[in-house]
């Protein structure tokens, strides 16, 4: 009678100390994961192929790979002037939008990557660090799985907004003939960078 009721103790308390233990590896297992940027020039080895429909060459002949730079000119010293920024290329709220490097935020997130390189990548697809590779990138879905992103319009308007100072309601025209400040067809055609 003895034996039964210690068997009855050691096992929930087994049980207890078990799931002490191993509680943690499931709570970090359900835990989203957070990938690494790794930088145009990784992007480019392979996405600069014809075969591939040479994704580096249209990013690299748009607005998003100079737009870094585009901080730099005088017109957009006005911009900043009006909107209290004393140089645009060093103040989060315009590196936010125009470099990968704050990744949507006014801090700079994304310490490896060259202000520079303005709205690379990863800016659109996510953190490269685990889709970069060819036997990744060769299945969509376990590309997505790691991290890749395909993006839509509504990543588009992460930047592409009323917040932003330069923001015209009017700016593009819909094929209706209506005035909008995004129209997202019109400027997806503009960085279209798929296979052919």
């Amino acid at each position: 009678m003895r034996k039964m009721h210690i068997k009855h103790l050691v096992i929930p308390l087994f049980l207890l100390i078990f799931t002490a233990i191993f509680q943690p590896i499931e709570v970090l297992a359900r835990a989203s994961m957070r990938f690494n940027y790794v930088g145009v020039d990784l992007c480019k080895l392979c996405h600069k192929k014809k075969e591939l429909g040479d994704q580096y060459d249209v990013w690299a002949n748009t607005a998003h790979s100079k737009a870094f730079y585009t901080l730099g000119t005088p017109e957009a010293q006005e911009v900043a002037t009006k909107v209290g920024v004393i140089n645009p290329q060093q103040s989060g709220k315009c590196l936010r939008c125009h470099s990968t490097c704050h990744v949507f935020t006014e801090e700079e997130v994304a310490t490896d990557l060259r202000l520079e390189d303005g709205v690379q990548c990863e800016s659109c697809h996510g953190p490269g660090e685990e889709y970069m590779y060819a036997e990744v990138m060769e299945n969509l879905e376990d590309a997505k799985d790691m991290g890749l992103i395909m993006p839509t319009e509504e990543t588009c308007r992460k930047c592409h907004n009323p917040e932003s100072p330069t923001w015209d309601t009017e700016k593009d025209i819909t094929p209706e003939g209506k005035r909008v400040g995004f129209y997202f067809p019109l400027r997806w055609k503009m960085i279209e960078h798929h296979k052919h």
